[in-house]
């Protein structure tokens, strides 16, 4: 998957495509996957990084959503549960069962959560991904050895999934290519052409060139996420917003705050959501929050009473009591969160999706949740064919294996997240002493690993690689600090770069990195 290569695809401009995708995060990735796959003339463009937006700062769960269920959406559940195996199904390399343990502290906890985790099981029929059952207080605390014991009564152990969410955005990118879709990513749409009164093509710009393209399609389809409404309004200036944007906080701690293998999950925390402690990749995940926002920034910032709120509730369930100066780095996702009449909080909203047509036939696909994407994608293709009249094609992205399936990843050691592309870039850095180099001590990743990034992977700058090829930014963003020099410099003699890029580089990863470690609004 190369940028040049895909550049050189959209240079006729009498080129007429199928669907014009807008956004590169799970949504629009997952939707140009279940386009290209059908056959259709596909075109994703993406204004940032791949994953750049809210797709890449989850909480890293495929899960049904015990939550949904306490509030009796059996339906989203359900569909939940089944993605959530065709997940696995179809990227076992990323993604895996994760055992979570649910502390019960009072007497009527037990059967409470008991049986509603049962329910859940059943929900997920042939799907389930292992059976719930009670736990000892003995038992609760070799799961969880960090776990306060005071009042703790024992437990219940349930399964749900967990994946990286931006390596498996790069290898649905991958998979899209591989089934004809050109996907580029700093390519920003300003502006969407008509055909009089029908929208029938977008004017972009290629960030790098600084070239301007004007490309035609038979359907534009907005996947933008918490930025739809902004794109709806180049259409229709007086289009009124569909997204109530939520944000959520997540922060990283060392392994040691959770060193087992099972994740914590409490299902009500102060302001009713889930809290989750999570193991993840030799770190400690903690979140999230939900707090509404008016504002839909690229990258959002953490309000230091969240980070209270995160630290505070951690504190109640784990021995090891962090502080913020035990906080590796913080990132915040902001949910393109469907308004409902009569609803105000955000987290009473539905993460069900909705697919709107405006009056001049731009398709806008919002709402939804990543474990969903798939679902959502189909549904927005299946649409997009009655509309455009297109001959009808079935989706086949329910048993898709996408780029990188491998069934035993875990014996792939440190390439493990890469599956079959694994020995290529064993390969790679056997190739040169040089890119056999670990990138620092501390981290499992070698110099290699930015070459392969940017010839493979349309990796373009230092921030892509370090918060999203690999999640050093996500994980240990002070680390990321250390190495953003080393890691210009490899990238520039791959691409071709001179000493001034390298320098802007390290300075623009600098600044965004701040904005992952505390403290922020003071």
């Amino acid at each position: 998957m190369k940028r040049d290569d895909m550049l050189a695809q959209i240079q006729d401009a009498n080129e007429l495509w199928d669907f014009i995708i807008i956004g590169g995060g799970a949504t629009g990735l997952g939707t140009a996957v279940d386009a290209a796959s059908r056959g259709y003339k596909t075109l994703l463009l993406e204004q940032y990084d791949f994953g750049k937006g809210t797709s890449g700062k989850s909480t890293k769960l495929a899960h049904g959503g015990v939550r949904y269920l306490q509030q009796g959406n059996l339906k989203l559940v359900l569909e939940a549960l089944h993605e959530r195996n065709l997940m696995r199904q179809n990227a076992p390399h990323l993604v895996h069962k994760l055992p979570f343990i649910v502390p019960n502290f009072h007497w009527w906890e037990a059967p409470f959560y008991g049986i509603g985790l049962k329910i859940y099981d059943f929900l997920a029929g042939k799907h389930n991904f292992g059976n719930s059952h009670w736990l000892n207080r003995e038992q609760v605390c070799r799961h969880i050895p960090t776990i306060a014991t005071d009042n703790l009564r024992g437990g219940i152990l349930y399964y749900d999934g967990q994946f990286d969410d931006t390596r498996l955005l790069i290898n649905l990118a991958q998979t899209a290519a591989e089934h004809g879709a050109t996907i580029l990513n700093y390519m920003p749409v300003f502006r969407l052409l008509h055909s009089g009164s029908t929208v029938n093509g977008v004017v972009a710009q290629d960030l790098e060139a600084q070239t301007e393209y004007k490309l035609r399609a038979r359907l534009v389809i907005n996947a933008t996420g918490v930025f739809a409404d902004q794109v709806r309004q180049m259409d229709d200036a007086q289009a009124r917003s569909l997204i109530v944007p939520s944000q959520g906080v997540h922060i990283v701690l060392d392994k040691s705050f959770l060193p087992g293998e099972s994740a914590l999950m409490i299902p009500k925390t102060d302001d009713g959501r889930v809290l989750f402690a999570i193991p993840w990749q030799n770190y400690t995940l903690v979140g999230t929050t939900d707090t509404p926002v008016n504002t839909t920034n690229i990258e959002p910032q953490a309000f230091n009473h969240e980070l209270d709120f995160l630290i505070s509730h951690t504190a109640r369930y784990l021995t090891k009591v962090p502080t913020e100066n035990d906080i590796l780095s913080v990132f915040v996702g902001l949910r393109p969160l469907v308004t409902q009449p009569g609803r105000h909080l955000t987290k009473a909203l539905s993460r069900e999706h909705l697919l709107h047509l405006s009056r001049t036939g731009l398709l806008t696909i919002i709402g939804g949740k990543w474990t969903t994407y798939r679902k959502m994608a189909q549904d927005t293709i299946d649409k997009a064919i009655k509309l455009t009249g297109l001959p009808s094609k079935p989706a086949i992205t329910h048993q898709l294996r996408l780029h990188g399936y491998c069934e035993n990843a875990h014996e792939l050691a440190e390439f493990e997240i890469y599956g079959a592309d694994a020995p290529a870039i064993e390969k790679l850095c056997a190739a040169d002493p040089q890119y056999s180099e670990l990138l620092h001590p501390n981290l499992p990743m070698r110099a290699g690993e930015v070459f392969w990034a940017v010839q493979q992977e349309m990796a373009r700058t230092v921030e892509d690689f370090l918060a999203r090829r690999r999640r050093v930014l996500f994980q240990n963003a002070r680390l990321g600090l250390e190495i953003a020099p080393k890691v210009a410099t490899l990238m520039a003699t791959a691409l071709g770069k001179n000493e001034t890029w390298i320098t802007i580089q390290v300075k623009a990863f600098q600044e965004v990195a701040s904005r992952y470690l505390p403290p922020f609004d003071g």
